[in-house]
């Protein structure tokens, strides 16, 4: 063991000198500290801006407070080196490389998303992590900057935010204006992917120059004004952000119906300037704006408290940024510490890649690697503790975890919390803390806000559009029809055009609590109706605004555009042609079916013959010679159905059946008198067709209206083939191909919608008829380009002309004719089948059963009393006499049935004397 230490010794003090010696040699390559007394961090962002004068105390403060803490990097200093960007995108990225030159491990920012997106590049090759509390860009939380480590919420989160807002006020489209940077073009996608998501959108993407004039400002606000959109969601930078609303001001668009949402630069920039003079709380009156949500601790408070009473401070009011920009320091020495407890060492090395050549002046030479950034990295994207801010802790995509907003009214007084936004569980009242600690609820019944003051002074919500205020009326394609003119046709007065469906769109936009300039406009050539598939198809395309007429609403045009809820129902239906049926001297028979007339003549019968059995016993009047009693049931059962019977039941079980049986016969009675009635009285016609069935498995000619979507329904869903399908121009085409039919080169039926074929069978006195039933369900409605708000204010009044019977009063004005709903029935549909009655027939014959189960047991019951005592006791005694019982057996069917037929009086009165007589023997045998 001792040769063994003396050994390693020898190996070790050998292999320490060759470390030092290869050390000495690579000193001017690379430099190496296992735990240095001094740590260098830089600090990136403009310092005189909003956000700039705001981060630089919170750094300040967090690097005093880490040097103080002695239990963070023990005997380490921590030196911050700060480089101003001068909110200069080049200058910048020069200051940033600077920075890089000094060896530090870390960098707190940039502030700047544009220069975060050159610098983490170089991040990237220098392995220097960059710790921004600024930059919130979207883009840069890819994979593409594995260094760039946000330490604020990036706006992905924000412009949700946004778009769960717009969507809570039932908004659908927004004018976005921004700054046209990375962080403005960015923002703006994500709010269009968000909005999207709820059915709404971006209309107008107003970019701004990041050094536009006013001048600038102002024109790029006069040509938005001039949209449909009143809902703008403001997304420029804090330093000139309240000039926007100064010129929207003077322009009048900080009144009424406008509204206005801004990102958190605008609090950032209020926070700033606490406290808020008048004259800058009453420019942005109404306006709802985002602020990053920081949890209120009393911590937080002492910290703000410190920054105002702080020596060399230049603002005595700060924002959320200094938080953020505290914690980032912090971060970074929770992470440092961790660091050197894992072993890890700051070593920087030179870049091959970065050597100079051909006498550059840039010194690229300087730029060293940070040899331990690569295990520095995912230290810190898993720190977790407890900041200013909140909770410091990195999701799976680099982002912090619980991003969340409050929601500002800004008004006279100032700023007025009416809510809060995350991504747990949408708009809330409650602050995030209180919901982390209950299920997620993002239901839309759980998205609430409290009442906000608009542009105006108003409570009352934006409807946030108007119709652009440029001069164009509303386009309106009207259909040039050439038959069925009472639903829409030209006119030669203003507006151009009348109908029942014009009428109908004119009161409904009466309606409306804002005027709408319209244009109608005729589509098609005026001699055959128009398709009215290419007719939405040029309203989707905006060669039209809107289409107004006999709009069948269809799922393949709802596609292209939004409809308004019908105002008339509507389904295809199958006309055919028809004769009159000369009334048949065997009409009498047609209410019943064949089967429904034996089963009825059956159960007469069948209830007779049990009622004859339950009375026979007791009454007379269902006693006498065979002949005579089979007349009494014959009798006694038909007469029933007309409730004359003669005849009186007596017994109990017979009038309880009796009472059932007059039951039935009341409604066969009824039943037999309606049907009848109805036969004789309605028009009787036959038709070889069904129904849509019928066509279908036929292969004769169908017609259809001219323009009609009934076309591409036959062929598409019903694969119809498209030789059979014949298009008609107008009612004397349908009148002349039906009475031409198949054989006379016409059709075997016509396909067309509800509405048309009502006026058609009035116009030519209800000789058509149609078959089966409607096959298809929809309706007529307006239609409108996608998105348009104009579709559910005219739902809305649609409903109110059905409410106040508006609508009945158009209808019956354009659409009142004669009914042929009287005179399309079919003798068939008036027959009674046996499915309508068996339940009656079943009730009755239960009833029938049980009695006669009843009246059978008691005949048995009173037939083994009725057996001689005697002949049983000789059975019993003499065993001989058993020889007889075959004789016996063969009488005892007919003693049987003589029995039966005995009166009920005679059986007692024999039972009577039989019970004396046994009392009488048992008297006997006692005194014996």
């Amino acid at each position: 063991m001792e040769v063994f230490g003396i050994k390693g010794f020898f190996i070790f003090v050998f292999c320490l000198w060759i470390s030092n010696e290869v050390m000495a040699a690579t000193i001017g390559n690379s430099s190496v500290s296992s735990r240095p007394s001094v740590l260098k961090i830089g600090a990136l962002f403009t310092v005189n801006s909003v956000i700039g004068r705001s981060a630089k105390p919170g750094i300040m403060a967090a690097i005093e407070d880490v040097n103080a803490n002695k239990s963070i990097l023990p005997g380490v200093k921590l030196e911050v080196i700060l480089h101003d960007t001068n909110c200069s995108g080049f200058l910048g990225t020069v200051e940033a490389l600077q920075l890089m030159e000094n060896e530090v491990v870390a960098a707190i920012g940039p502030q700047s998303s544009g220069i975060a997106h050159i610098i983490s590049h170089v991040a990237n090759e220098l392995h220097i992590p960059l710790l921004s509390f600024g930059a919130t860009d979207p883009t840069l939380s890819s994979l593409q900057f594995p260094y760039f480590v946000r330490t604020t919420h990036s706006d992905y989160f924000q412009m949700y935010a946004i778009a769960d807002l717009v969507d809570h006020y039932r908004w659908r489209q927004v004018i976005a204006i921004f700054v046209d940077d990375d962080n403005g073009r960015n923002g703006v996608s994500v709010l269009g992917d968000a909005l999207a998501k709820k059915r709404g959108k971006i209309s107008y993407k107003a970019a701004l120059s990041p050094v536009a004039t006013k001048s600038d400002i102002s024109d790029l606000l006069n040509s938005v004004n001039l949209m449909e959109s009143r809902v703008f969601v403001l997304h420029v930078n804090p330093d000139y952000g309240l000039a926007i609303f100064s010129i929207a001001k003077n322009l009048g668009m900080m009144t009424s119906g406008y509204v206005w949402i801004a990102t958190d630069w605008l609090p950032s920039k209020l926070d700033s300037m606490e406290p808020v003079d008048a004259n800058t709380l009453n420019l942005l009156q109404g306006v709802i704006a985002l602020r990053h949500h920081t949890p209120d601790t009393n911590l937080k408070k002492s910290f703000f408290s410190r920054l105002k009473n702080a020596n060399g401070t230049k603002t005595s009011s700060f924002n959320s940024y200094a938080l953020y920009a505290y914690d980032s320091v912090w971060l970074a020495a929770y992470a440092l510490d961790t660091f050197f407890k894992e072993g890890g060492n700051i070593s920087f090395s030179s870049d091959p890649k970065l050597v100079d050549t051909k006498g550059s002046m840039l010194h690229l030479s300087s730029l060293r690697v940070f040899d331990g950034g690569p295990s520095f990295l995912p230290t810190l994207l898993r720190m977790n503790f407890t900041g200013l801010s909140g909770q410091i802790q990195f999701a799976n995509g680099k982002d912090l975890i619980q991003p969340s907003y409050d929601i500002l009214n800004i008004g006279d007084s100032g700023s007025r919390r009416v809510g809060y936004w995350s991504n747990y569980s949408g708009l809330s009242v409650l602050a995030p803390e209180i919901l982390y600690k209950k299920p997620p609820n993002t239901s839309t019944s759980n998205q609430k806000l409290f009442s906000v003051l608009w542009p105006g002074e108003t409570v009352a919500i934006p409807k946030g559009w108007v119709f652009p205020n440029n001069g164009m009326p509303l386009r309106i394609a009207v259909p040039h029809r050439i038959s069925y003119l009472e639903f829409v046709s030209k006119d030669k007065n203003p507006p151009g055009v009348r109908g029942y469906c014009i009428d109908v769109f004119e009161a409904a936009i009466n309606l409306l609590p804002y005027p709408v300039p319209r244009k109608y406009i005729l589509y098609g050539d005026g001699n055959r109706n128009p398709s009215y598939s290419e007719l939405v198809n040029q309203v989707a395309l905006n060669n039209f605004d809107a289409a107004v007429g006999d709009v069948t609403i269809v799922p393949n045009r709802t596609r292209l555009l939004d409809f308004t809820q019908p105002f008339m129902e509507s389904g295809l239906v199958v006309v055919v042609p028809v004769k009159e049926i000369k009334s048949s001297p065997w009409a009498f028979l047609k209410p019943f079916t064949a089967q429904m007339w034996c089963v009825t003549g059956a159960f007469f019968l069948f209830v007779g013959a049990v009622v004859w059995i339950l009375e026979h016993r007791h009454n007379p009047e269902f006693r006498g010679p065979p002949k005579k009693q089979l007349m009494t049931i014959f009798w006694f059962t038909f007469s029933t159905m007309f409730f004359s019977h003669r005849e009186n039941t007596v017994s109990g079980l017979g009038r309880f059946v009796l009472i059932i049986w007059l039951f039935v016969v009341l409604i066969i009675n009824s039943s037999y008198t309606a049907s009848l009635t109805s036969i004789l009285t309605v028009q009787q016609l036959s038709s070889q067709i069904e129904g849509i069935d019928s066509l279908i498995s036929g292969t004769q000619p169908i017609g259809i209206q001219d323009g009609s979507f009934a076309r591409r329904y036959l062929i598409d869903e019903l694969n119809i083939q498209p030789s059979r399908i014949v298009s008609l121009k107008n009612p004397k085409a349908y009148v002349d191909a039906l009475t031409r039919g198949p054989k006379g080169g016409g059709v075997v039926a016509i396909v067309d919608e509800l509405p048309y074929i009502e006026i058609f069978m009035s116009s030519t006195n209800c000789k058509f008829r149609t078959v089966g039933q409607e096959f298809t369900k929809s309706g007529w409605g307006f239609g409108f380009q996608r998105d348009s708000p104009l579709a559910v204010d005219m739902s809305t009044a649609i409903l109110q002309l059905s409410e106040n019977g508006d609508l009945q009063k158009i209808h019956d004005k354009w659409l009142s004719k004669q009914n042929c709903a009287a005179k399309v029935d079919d003798v068939d549909s008036n027959e009674l089948s046996l499915s309508s009655f068996w339940g009656l027939f079943l009730i009755c014959g239960i009833a029938c059963l049980i009695a006669m189960t009843v009246f059978f047991v008691r005949v048995f019951c009173q037939y083994m009393k009725f057996i001689p005592e005697s002949e049983e006791e000789v059975d019993q005694e003499n065993p001989s006499n058993r020889r007889r019982r075959s004789f016996r057996s063969s009488k005892s069917f007919k003693e049987l049935f003589e029995f039966v037929d005995k009166r009920e009086r005679e059986i007692k009165e024999i039972l009577r004397q039989k019970s004396k007589k046994r009392r009488r023997d048992d008297q006997f045998s006692s005194l014996t």
